[in-house]
């Protein structure tokens, strides 16, 4: 029942009013930084709630380390078979500020990794999911994900890659997505998804043609619809040729 309302909940946000911006910073030496924004359109969730916008009455601030995280909840952690704590120990270093204030209308979700090899980067979509996970003990098997997102760098090739992986809950997934789409049709909604890509040395050539690359050649832009993301992860596939 929880990942049920999870998801559906995940997928009102992501539908009606949220923007979503990945910026990574990538050194020569392939060390760098990976970070996640996500924030509320306060005018596209006004549309969505209605009356009931004004009767919002919300208030949390939390800031929090992965490892730090497990380590509060070390007597769960233990207990958990070995494939999982590898799952989440790949998230240790994760860093995660979210606020969500009805009062100053901010929702506000920062989730930021600096790594030393970009294979180490964790799964970040999912970040907040595991740390709901270990705090409240819920099975890691039972998580109704179908895609990941993972990162590799040879020193000339950047990929970005996204691999479906479970097929029949895409599909549910999708019908979902298509049920909520006919919903809000009819509203001016803003639901951007914003990858921001810095280079140690030019750009010779992009998988995707729809890339904006910058007067300099070392960094990249490319936007997306949320919804067009989730019903097709893999449109996020790139590749990027370094000089």
């Amino acid at each position: 029942m929880k990942n049920k309302i999870y998801v559906l909940l995940l997928l009102v946000v992501f539908l009606t009013s949220c923007h979503v911006t990945e910026t990574l910073h990538l050194n020569e030496n392939g060390t760098g930084a990976i970070e996640i924004v996500k924030f509320r359109d306060e005018q596209s969730y006004m549309q969505v709630m209605g009356e009931n916008y004004a009767k919002e009455e919300i208030f949390r601030d939390t800031t929090y380390i992965f490892k730090d995280l497990i380590a509060q909840h070390a007597e769960t952690f233990s207990r958990l078979p070995a494939f999982e704590k590898a799952i989440f120990e790949k998230f240790n270093t994760v860093e995660v500020h979210s606020k969500k204030s009805s009062f100053e209308k901010e929702f506000r979700t920062t989730i930021r990794q600096k790594f030393t090899k970009i294979e180490e980067v964790a799964d970040l979509y999912k970040t907040e999911e595991y740390a709901d996970d270990i705090e409240n003990n819920y099975a890691l098997v039972a998580e109704e994900h179908y895609y990941s997102v993972n990162f590799t760098f040879d020193g000339k090739i950047f990929k970005r890659i996204v691999k479906i992986t479970d097929a029949v809950e895409l599909k549910k997934q999708q019908d979902k997505i298509s049920e909520l789409k006919t919903q809000v049709a009819s509203l001016k909604i803003n639901q951007t998804y914003v990858l921001k890509y810095h280079f140690p040395r030019k750009i010779k050539s992009v998988s995707n043609q729809n890339a904006k690359i910058s007067e300099d050649k070392k960094a990249l832009e490319l936007q997306f619809l949320i919804t067009d993301c989730l019903v097709n992860p893999e449109r996020t596939n790139l590749e990027v040729f370094l000089e």
